[in-house]
């Protein structure tokens, strides 16, 4: 097979047409997908950089994976060079890539030394395990999955995120910059957290260590505490 998948207009962005160009005896062995994504893991590579703008997505449930490049494709979410590179990518394509990092699951990368007091790291976890029922906050566990791992297929894993990345995802939802399919159940959690809050969730997540064999669960507990708009029957039980 020749470069004639669709999956090669994600590199025709990243790369210059000379670097695509192949001669006509090329081996299929030469055309893998793993190859054709290379514009995807020169930024999410799965060594750990713990970096605030390429999260790991090696071992995000499909659902979810595809979910975020449809609003990046869309313009619910903003990263000018996501937006870019996935503008023109139809629907097949897109799962395609989802499936490809769902499938890799290298090992959990180690914890992230945290400045946080005691005060703020308990905070974080109570928040994360067991939410702040008077503040309507669910517990992340209630939907993200005992072990924060994700649940399959639509829901993502928590653990292994750089730290900051949690901190200015929960940031943006806040204010408004990152929406996800009506209803946004993160937009209304992440109202709901202070900024102590969310700083508190962010810092307990980055001394967490996944469990070298965690998988997204296959199910959980529905309904789920709000109702989500990307998460089929997901359901509600705590008012907006």
């Amino acid at each position: 097979m020749l470069l004639h998948s669709p999956l090669v207009l994600l590199l025709s962005i990243a790369l210059p047409a000379t670097a695509l160009a192949a001669p006509a005896s090329i081996s299929a062995s030469h055309d893998s997908l793993e190859q054709r994504i290379k514009a995807c893991t020169a930024c999410h590579a799965q060594k750990e950089r713990h970096d605030a703008f390429f999260p790991r997505i090696a071992g995000k449930p499909a659902g979810y994976l595809y979910n975020q490049l449809l609003n990046f494709r869309e313009g619910r979410r903003q990263y000018p060079m996501m937006n870019y590179m996935v503008e023109h990518l139809p629907d097949d394509y897109l799962r395609e890539i989802a499936d490809f990092f769902a499938a890799q699951h290298p090992a959990p990368p180690p914890a992230q030394p945290s400045s946080a007091g005691t005060t703020a790291l308990a905070r974080g976890k109570q928040l994360v395990l067991h939410g702040d029922a008077g503040k309507k906050i669910p517990a992340c566990i209630a939907c993200h999955g005992q072990q924060l791992a994700g649940v399959a297929p639509a829901i993502p894993g928590l653990l292994g995120l750089p730290r900051d990345y949690i901190n200015a995802q929960l940031g943006a939802w806040k204010n408004g910059i990152r929406r996800a399919h009506a209803p946004d159940c993160m937009a209304q959690v992440a109202q709901r957290l202070s900024d102590a809050d969310v700083g508190a969730v962010s810092a307990w997540l980055g001394t967490q260590v996944a469990s070298a064999d965690a998988r997204p669960a296959e199910n959980i507990a529905l309904p789920l505490p709000l109702h989500c708009g990307g998460v089929p029957g997901s359901g509600a039980q705590v008012a907006p």
